[in-house]
C-alpha cells in the first residue's frame, strides 16, 4: 500500500505482454483492443475546507474504502443510495478525481493505469456539456477532429462519425442541434464513441430521463459493450427491463463495497444470506432496499424508538447495515474469488512501486487545435440569433435618443463642453457594458474542464479561439453600432484619420475594461461579489475622470489615481483624437461667439491645454499602450486562472 502522500499509486510491473489482450506495449500511453480495469485496495480521503475566509477549519473524509474489484468488456454498473459513493468510485476509476487522496492499485490489463489515462478513455458526465448552438453531427466531427491523430484521415473520420451516428441512432437528426436531454446525452455518448477508445465511463447516465429513453440508453450501451469495449457506468435506480442487461453488477454504499460479482448472480448471493425476495419485485429495488436498512434479517435491531432519536437511530442502523453487509462481503467465496483473479493481475511484484503523475495529452498539434476551437466557438456566438438582434435593437434606439440630445443641446457656445461630454458618455457606455464581459469563461467552464482533460486541447488554443472568436464580436458590434449612429444624429464632425483614430480608441477602451472583469470571472470563486465589485471600481473612476469636465486641476492634484483608472486613458485619448486640429469659432459664426455670456473655447488645442493633455501625437499613444499594457495584464491573469482552474477541478 502506498502513502496517501503520492499523487497517485500505481504499481510498475513487467508482464509478458501476451498474457493479457488490450495493451499496445510499445506505447505505454497508448490503450487499444480489449481492456479489463482492476482496482486493489482502493482508499480515498477528500481534503475539505469549511469556515468563514481566512479562518477556515481543514478536514479529511474518507470517501472510500478498501475496495476492490474487476472491470471486463461488457456492460458494469455501479449502483447504490445517494450518498454519492458510486460516484465517487467511478470517478477514482477514470481519473477524475485528485489523485493526492488516492491509495491503492488502478491496473489496466495487469499494467499501471497510464498517466494520460484520462485522455485514452472516454467519460460522459452526468450533466451534459455538449454545445447546443452546434448540430449533433458538428459536436460529434469536433470531437473527432481533435481526438484523432492526425494520421486519420478525412474519410476515415467521415466513416467513423458516419458509423457512430447510425449506432445511436442520431443519423436522422444529425443536423439537429442538440436542445432535449435525450439528445443531449446520446451526443455526449457519441463524442466519446468516435474515438473507439477501449474503456467508457459514464457519470448515472439515466439521470432525468424517463423509462424509455432510459431504456434506450441503456440498449445503446449493451450494443457498445458487445463490440468488445469496457462500459461503466454508475446508475441509481435500474428497472428490470434495463437490468437484465447488466453484466457485471458493483453495489457500494458509504465507500465501501456490499456486492461486486455477475449482475446475474446478485440476487441469489443475498437471498443465500437469509433475505426474502418477492418474485414480483424489481431485483435493482431489493438490493437498495437491503442497503438502506429496510431489512433486518442479519440485525436485531428494536424499531421501537424515541421520536427525538429517530435520526440518531435511522443514522446509526444504516451504519450497521452498511458494516455488517461489507463484511459478510468480505466474508463470502465471491470475494476470495475475485481476489484470486485480482491477485494473478497484480503480479508478484508488490515493491518497488511509483507514482504516475497524471497528464493532459493532446493527438494533435497547437493550430489545428487554435483553428477547430475558433470555428466551433465562432458557431456558438452565432448560435444566438434572436438575442443578438434583440442586443443590437435596443443599442440603436439607445443611440437614437443619445445622438438626438445632444443634437438639440449643441450651440456655438458650447460646442467644445458637448462634445466632451459626448466623449464621456462614449466611455461610461464602453466601461459599464464590459462587464458582462465576466461570464464568457464562466458560463463555459464545466465543457472546458471536460474536454480539456480529455485531451481534446490545450489551453492556450481555447483561451485564444474563446477571445477571438466570442470577445471580439460581441465588443465589436455594438461598439460599432453605437458610434456611427450617435456620430451621425450628433453632427460630430471630424475627418476619416479623426473619425477612425476615436473608434480605434474606443474599441481599445472595450477589450481593456472587458479584461478586467473577465480575469475575475475565469477564476473558480467567481460569483456575484466579484462582479458588484468591478462595477464599483468603474463607477469611482468615471466618477473621478467625469469631474474632470468640471474641475480641469483635479487629476493634476491626484495624479496617482489615472495610474488605476482604465477609464481615464480611453478618456484621454478619445479627447485628443476629437479636439486636435479643431476650429469651434469659424468666422461666419463671430458674430454667435460674441453674444455667449461665457467665455468661448475656438480651437480643439485650447481646451487639450486647458484640461492637461499632451498635445504630441505620444499624447495620444501613450494612453493606447497603457490601455494595451492593461489588458495583457488582466488577460495573463485571466490564462493563469485557467490554467490553476484545471488543476484544482477535475471532470
Amino acid at each position: 500500500m502506498s502513502s496517501n502522500n503520492d499523487p497517485v499509486a500505481i504499481p510498475m510491473i513487467e508482464r509478458n505482454p501476451s498474457d493479457l489482450p488490450g495493451m499496445d506495449t510499445s506505447d505505454p500511453d497508448t490503450l487499444t483492443g480489449e481492456a479489463v480495469l482492476s482496482f486493489h485496495n482502493i482508499n480515498y480521503r477528500e481534503t475539505v475546507q469549511s469556515g468563514f475566509p481566512f479562518c477556515k477549519k481543514t478536514e479529511e473524509k474518507e470517501r472510500l474504502s478498501n475496495v476492490n474489484g474487476i472491470m471486463k468488456p461488457g456492460l458494469n454498473a455501479i449502483m447504490g443510495p445517494e450518498d454519492g459513493s458510486r460516484s465517487w468510485l467511478l470517478d477514482v476509476l477514470a481519473a477524475r478525481k485528485d489523485p493526492s487522496g488516492l491509495s491503492g492499485d488502478i491496473l489496466i490489463n495487469g499494467k499501471p493505469r497510464p498517466a494520460n489515462f484520462k485522455c485514452t478513455s472516454g467519460y460522459v458526465p452526468q450533466n451534459d456539456v455538449v454545445m447546443h448552438t452546434v448540430t449533433v453531427r458538428e459536436n460529434i466531427e469536433f470531437s473527432a477532429a481533435l481526438r484523432l491523430p492526425m494520421t486519420v484521415k478525412r474519410d476515415e473520420r467521415r466513416r467513423r462519425i458516419d458509423e457512430v451516428l447510425e449506432l445511436l441512432h442520431l443519423d436522422k437528426v444529425a443536423n439537429v442541434k442538440p436542445r432535449s436531454k435525450e439528445l443531449r446525452k446520446r451526443t455526449s455518448i457519441a463524442m466519446e464513441l468516435v474515438t473507439e477508445h477501449p474503456i467508457l465511463f459514464l457519470d448515472d447516465p439515466t439521470t432525468g430521463l424517463d423509462l424509455s429513453t432510459t431504456t434506450d440508453v441503456i440498449s445503446v450501451l449493451r450494443r457498445i459493450s458487445m463490440r468488445g469495449q469496457t462500459v461503466i457506468f454508475s446508475i441509481y435506480q435500474a428497472q428490470y427491463s434495463i437490468f437484465r442487461f447488466f453484466d457485471s453488477l458493483t453495489l457500494v454504499a458509504s465507500g465501501k463495497v456490499m456486492y461486486h460479482g455477475p449482475a446475474q448472480e446478485a440476487l441469489e448471493y443475498f437471498t443465500s444470506t437469509g433475505y426474502e425476495y418477492d418474485s414480483h419485485n424489481n431485483p435493482a429495488d431489493f438490493f437498495l432496499d437491503i442497503i438502506n436498512g429496510g431489512f433486518s434479517a442479519i440485525l436485531d435491531i428494536e424499531e421501537e424508538g424515541h421520536d427525538a432519536d429517530k435520526y440518531k437511530e435511522l443514522s446509526e442502523r444504516q451504519h450497521q447495515v452498511t458494516e455488517k453487509l461489507a463484511n459478510m462481503y468480505v466474508q463470502s467465496s465471491l470475494y476470495r474469488e475475485m481476489r484470486t483473479e485480482l491477485d494473478l493481475l497484480l503480479g508478484e511484484q508488490r515493491t518497488g512501486r511509483s507514482s504516475a503523475l497524471e497528464q493532459i495529452t493532446c493527438v494533435t498539434p497547437f493550430w489545428h487545435q487554435f483553428r477547430w476551437n475558433f470555428s466551433h466557438l465562432l458557431k456558438n456566438c452565432l448560435g444566438f440569433p434572436d438575442v443578438t438582434v434583440i442586443q443590437a435593437f435596443i443599442i440603436a434606439i439607445l443611440s437614437v435618443i443619445v445622438g438626438i440630445i445632444f443634437r438639440v443641446l449643441r450651440n456655438d457656445c458650447n460646442e467644445v463642453q458637448i462634445r466632451a461630454g459626448l466623449l464621456f458618455f462614449f466611455t461610461v457606455f464602453q466601461t459599464i457594458t464590459s462587464v458582462t464581459a465576466g461570464e464568457l469563461f464562466e458560463i463555459d467552464r464545466d465543457r472546458f474542464l471536460h474536454e480539456h482533460t480529455s485531451g481534446y486541447y490545450r489551453v492556450s488554443p481555447y483561451f485564444l479561439g474563446k477571445l477571438l472568436a466570442e470577445l471580439v464580436p460581441r465588443r465589436l458590434l455594438p461598439s460599432i453600432i453605437f458610434t456611427v449612429i450617435v456620430f451621425s444624429i450628433a453632427g460630430v464632425e471630424t475627418d476619416v484619420k479623426g473619425f477612425f483614430a476615436m473608434f480605434f480608441t474606443i474599441m481599445m477602451l472595450a477589450y481593456s475594461a472587458s479584461s478586467l472583469p473577465l480575469s475575475i470571472g475565469a477564476g473558480e470563486k467567481a460569483a456575484a461579489v466579484s462582479t458588484v465589485l468591478v462595477v464599483i471600481y468603474f463607477m469611482l473612476m468615471l466618477f473621478i475622470s467625469g469631474l474632470s469636465l468640471f474641475y480641469t486641476n483635479f487629476l493634476q492634484d491626484y495624479s496617482w489615481i489615472q495610474y488605476f483608472n482604465i477609464p481615464h486613458y480611453g478618456f484621454t485619448a478619445l479627447q485628443h483624437s476629437a479636439f486636435l486640429g479643431q476650429n469651434f469659432c469659424p468666422e461666419r459664426n463671430t458674430v454667435e461667439v460674441s453674444r455667449c455670456h461665457n467665455y468661448v473655447i475656438c480651437t480643439g488645442e485650447e481646451y487639450l491645454i486647458i484640461q492637461g493633455i499632451d498635445l504630441s501625437s505620444w499624447g495620444f499613444w501613450k494612453n493606447q499602450v497603457a490601455l494595451a499594457c492593461i489588458m495583457i495584464i488582466f488577460l495573463s491573469i485571466t490564462y493563469v486562472q485557467l490554467l490553476a482552474l484545471k488543476k484544482k477541478r477535475h471532470f
